[in-house]
C-alpha cells in the first residue's frame, strides 16, 4: 500500500474522533461507533445506480435508456453481490409509497427482481435537507423520509443515505446543525420499527468537514440504526484520506468514488488506501461503486469493478 501506514491513519482518526467524543454530554445519549461483534473487516461490492445518473428517468425526465431493472441486470451481468437502487430513479408512485399502494407493488417487483438475478439491495438513497427551519418544508422533508422507510423495507434495503442539507440563507450553521440531528432523530424510531438503517453521508454544506460531521453525530440518539455514509469522494479538504480515518469507525454503509478532490482539485482514488482506512476501522459491510466520471459508463464501472476487487482480495 502506498502512502502513510494504516496505523497512522487509525492514529488520526483516533484523535479526531476522541477529541468530538470529549465535548459530549455525559448522558450517553449521542451515537458511537458501531459496535461490530467479529474481527477483523468484511467487505462486499455493490454498484450504485447514481453512477448511471444520465441514463435514468428522474422527475419529469422519463424517456430514458435505462431503467432500475436494467441497473440490477448489469449489476449481475459483473458478477456483484449487490446493486444500489438509489430513490431519485424510482416512479412517482414510490415516490408517494403507501402500504398495499401501486408504490409498493413496483418495489416488490422490482426486489423480487434482484433476488432472482443473485443479487442483494444494497441500500437506496434520498436527497433530503434536515437543515431547513421550521415549517411545512422541513414537514414535508421528515415525511418524505419515513415513507421512503417504508419503501426501503418493502424494497429490502438495509440502509438509506441520508442528508444533512445546508445552511438556508442568512441562518445559522450551528443551528441548521441541530436541525439536521433533530430530523434524524425524529425518523430515526420509525426506521428502527422498519429494520432500515439511517446513513449520513458527508456530502457538503453542513457536512463538508469530520467536525461538522461528528457535531450532527453528537446531537443523534445513540441507536444501533444510525450511522454514516462514507463517501469516498465528497471531502475536499487539504487531507481527505485523513478526514476519511476520522469519520471511518461511524461507517455503516461506504460509497467508493473513483476521484478524491483535496482542496476541490480531482486526482486518482487510492483504492488501497481507501480499504485500508475502512478496515482499520474494522469495517464490516458494502463497499457501493458510484462512478460520476462520464465516458462509457458501463465499461468504466466494469473496470473499476475490477479494480475494488484487487484492493479488497
Amino acid at each position: 500500500m502506498s502512502g502513510p501506514s494504516r496505523r497512522t491513519f487509525l492514529a488520526s482518526a483516533a484523535a479526531a474522533s476522541a477529541a468530538a467524543l470529549a465535548a459530549r454530554p455525559a448522558s450517553g445519549v449521542a451515537a458511537e461507533p458501531l459496535k461490530r461483534q467479529a474481527d477483523g473487516p468484511l467487505f462486499k461490492l455493490s454498484l450504485a445506480a447514481y453512477s448511471f445518473n444520465k441514463m435514468l428517468p428522474r422527475g419529469s425526465k422519463t424517456d430514458t435508456e435505462m431503467d432500475l431493472y436494467d441497473v440490477a441486470d448489469y449489476a449481475a451481468s459483473l458478477g456483484l453481490p449487490g446493486v444500489e437502487l438509489t430513490g431519485y430513479y424510482f416512479p412517482q408512485s414510490v415516490q408517494d409509497f403507501e402500504a398495499g399502494g401501486e408504490g409498493e407493488k413496483y418495489v416488490r417487483d422490482l426486489a423480487h427482481h434482484c433476488f432472482a438475478n443473485g443479487l442483494s439491495v444494497s441500500g437506496t438513497a434520498i436527497g433530503n435537507d434536515f437543515a431547513l427551519p421550521p415549517g411545512d418544508a422541513r414537514d414535508q422533508q421528515i415525511a418524505a423520509c419515513k415513507r421512503w422507510i417504508d419503501a426501503a423495507s418493502a424494497l429490502g434495503a438495509p440502509v438509506i443515505r441520508i442528508f444533512a442539507g445546508k445552511v438556508p440563507k442568512g441562518g445559522d450553521e450551528k443551528e441548521a446543525i441541530a436541525r439536521c440531528a433533530a430530523g434524524i432523530n425524529e425518523c430515526l424510531p420509525h426506521a428502527a420499527a422498519k429494520g432500515v438503517h439511517l446513513a449520513l453521508e458527508n456530502h457538503g454544506g453542513i457536512t463538508a468537514t469530520p467536525k461538522q460531521m461528528l457535531s450532527i453525530i453528537e446531537q443523534v440518539d445513540d441507536s444501533p440504526y444510525f450511522g454514516v455514509n462514507f463517501d469516498s469522494g465528497n471531502f475536499q479538504t487539504d487531507d481527505p484520506y485523513r478526514d476519511l480515518a476520522a469519520i471511518a469507525p461511524y461507517a455503516i454503509n461506504a460509497q467508493i468514488k473513483v476521484k478524491v478532490r483535496p482542496n476541490g482539485k480531482h486526482e486518482d482514488a487510492d483504492l488501497d488506501r481507501i480499504v485500508g482506512i475502512l478496515g482499520d476501522a474494522g469495517y464490516r459491510g458494502w463497499l457501493v461503486l458510484e462512478y460520476e466520471e462520464g465516458g462509457d459508463v458501463k465499461a468504466e464501472a466494469a473496470k473499476w469493478i475490477d479494480k475494488l476487487r484487487a484492493a479488497i482480495a
